[in-house]
């Protein structure tokens, strides 16, 4: 008997733990039920004639899918077909997604077998164990499993409650061969369930008993990423230092046994860290940790109607705190269309968070998720929104519709100019043109409207060239300037194959040439800047090729350039790719004294 446990991604880098777990929990109670079980993981980018012709030919006895708001669409159409070409097959569902409903969807979709509600691991292996045994005659005997609601002659059953879980004793969700198929993609892990906040837009809210599992476990399950160098490891614990010693044991582990090469991503409260939790953030290797942090919205009568605990000035000293030492990625996130947040109120959050200065700003828009208490209260706060998923917010009573489509503008100028990380240098000057940061990518999104760039969206290279276009129709005066710190930010990340149209042509000057030629050829005989280079047996014209030397007339690496302007001064910065800032990927640069 085969049962499949399947999942279908949001992308390819991005694994489901959820179906991990289940196996690992019934192998743990009964080493034989492993021969049972078959995991398969698809992305919701893959053509759905592959993933309903690759689980037909996996000839699965039973199925059980893993939903998602992303992928809930997807696996309706792929249960809805499977019951045309494996009629005999049943298929379960479960996750968040449908345990909320779970009566309303087997009404809907008369081919589904059943539903398992909640946390699954228990659950699972007992259905699994019910398969193999062969009882499956009008599913009889089903009834004695909790945590599920499941499809009778007589009607739909639902069964009762399961207990949470002591998640110390759910194995680990991992093993050699997994390890080996996640490369290059990235490792989620949980070190506690269950969240003490009551978030009204967050299903997370629902269980507010908060369960660790013990540092011992999770130290020696660290280790096994370590030791095998996995990339990233994200932990899903919704508030990851809700607990102070567990999350202080943790942070010391991964800085003690940190091998320069790992990343461990966490969700955190930056706002009740403690100054012992800050200090040893601060200690980190810089690329070590990344934390995500959910700020939602500064409005203090908009975090009090969804029920969040946040005091925004702590927020914000802690975040710069954290910057100072710039060995931290953070990530700060805003939700449109959350209650009492009109247009105006969305700005002056989309400000404040911006001020921060966070390597990534993420502007999202409210999901009214089924189960959560923004479900019971959309009514109240007249929020409508879509009735497929992801169930996002198309107005409120304080923000209208054209205004989402605006800030839906505005969220893809961010992602594209600001998230991006390529206009490091341009941005922060390019902000002093408008009134407010929030402005300068209103206007942006304007300017793409009016060429037409969201529907003929530029290439990853272009956005340079529009970006000059768009800073040059706000300040013509300061072209030249524009021009530099493109060129600047753009060498920053990549070494260019050929030069933007926009770059100085001071590289054309043969007495320039000649002396960035004389740099490399001293450098082959006495390196002072790229001994590694020369120690790897890079002749100069190789070291030309791998770095780049680029001339500026105005140092635009500072962080007031016009103020040292001198029409004739040369500044040659050299890119050194192999070194790169671990936060943003941004060469190592060095100013050479070429006069």
């Amino acid at each position: 008997m085969k049962f499949l446990l399947t999942a279908v991604n949001a992308k390819y880098i991005h694994s489901n733990p959820a179906i991990y777990s289940l196996r690992a929990y019934s192998v743990q109670k009964d080493p034989e039920l492993e021969k049972n079980i078959e995991l398969a993981e698809y992305t919701i980018n893959q053509p759905f004639q592959d993933i309903l012709a690759d689980i037909y030919g996996r000839k699965p006895d039973c199925i059980a899918f893993s939903c998602y708001i992303w992928n809930w669409e997807m696996i309706r159409d792929i249960v809805r077909e499977l019951a045309k070409i494996l009629p005999d097959v049943p298929v379960w569902l479960g996750g968040p997604e449908v345990s909320y409903n779970a009566e309303e969807i087997l009404e809907k979709l008369p081919f589904l077998t059943g539903i398992m509600v909640g946390e699954g691991e228990e659950t699972f292996r007992e259905l699994l164990c019910y398969y193999r045994n062969g009882s499956t005659r009008e599913n009889a005997g089903l009834e004695k499993i909790a945590g599920i609601v499941f499809r009778r002659h007589a009607g739909i059953c639902r069964t009762g409650e399961r207990r949470l879980t002591d998640i110390s004793e759910l194995p680990f969700f991992y093993n050699e061969e997994d390890i080996g198929d996640f490369h290059n993609r990235i490792i989620y892990y949980e070190s506690s369930r269950g969240c003490p906040y009551r978030c009204s837009y967050c299903l997370s809210s629902i269980d507010k008993t908060v369960r660790l599992r013990s540092r011992e476990l999770v130290e020696k399950e660290l280790q096994f990423f370590l030791d095998k160098k996995v990339p990233q490891v994200k932990f899903v614990d919704r508030t990851f230092n809700c607990d102070h010693k567990h999350a202080m044991g943790i942070w010391k582990y991964i800085k003690e046994h940190d091998n320069g090469i790992t990343n461990f991503h966490f969700e955190i409260s930056a706002d009740i860290l403690k100054e012992e939790e800050l200090a040893i953030l601060q200690s980190l290797r810089p690329g070590l940790v990344q934390l995500e942090i959910g700020v939602q919205s500064t409005n203090p009568r908009t975090i009090e109607e969804i029920r969040r605990s946040m005091d925004w000035e702590r927020l914000r000293q802690i975040v710069a705190a954290l910057r100072e030492k710039e060995n931290i990625h953070i990530h700060l996130d805003l939700i449109a269309g959350l209650p009492y947040e009109d247009m105006e109120s969305f700005r002056n959050s989309f400000n404040e968070v911006y001020a921060c200065r966070p390597e990534q700003l993420q502007l999202g828009f409210l999901k009214v998720l089924k189960g959560s208490y923004m479900h019971e209260k959309a009514s109240e706060y007249e929020i409508h929104y879509t009735d497929k998923t992801p169930y996002e917010v198309l107005f409120t009573k304080w923000l209208p519709y054209d205004q989402v489509l605006k800030l839906k503008k505005v969220e893809e100028m961010v992602e594209l100019y600001y998230n991006s990380g390529q206009f490091v240098h341009t941005l922060p000057v390019l902000e002093k043109a408008f009134s407010d940061p929030f402005c300068l990518y209103e206007r942006l999104a304007e300017y793409y409207e009016e060429k037409g760039y969201f529907i003929n969206n530029p290439a990853r290279g272009y956005r340079y060239q529009v970006l000059l276009d768009f800073a040059v129709s706000a300040e013509p005066e300061k072209e030249e300037l524009y021009r530099q710190l493109l060129t600047l930010d753009m060498y920053l990340r990549e070494n260019m194959k050929s030069r933007p149209a926009f770059a100085l042509t001071l590289l054309e000057n043969q007495e320039i040439k000649e002396k960035i030629n004389d740099f490399y050829r001293r450098e082959e005989k006495n390196p002072t800047c790229l001994t590694q280079y020369v120690q790897d047996g890079c002749t100069s014209r190789q070291m030309a090729r791998m770095t780049h030397i680029e001339c500026f007339t105005l140092p635009v690496w500072e962080k007031e350039p016009l103020e040292h302007n001198n029409e004739t001064a040369i500044y040659y910065l050299l890119f050194d790719y192999r070194k790169r800032n671990p936060l943003n990927q941004e060469a190592y640069t060095i100013l050479l004294p070429l006069t």
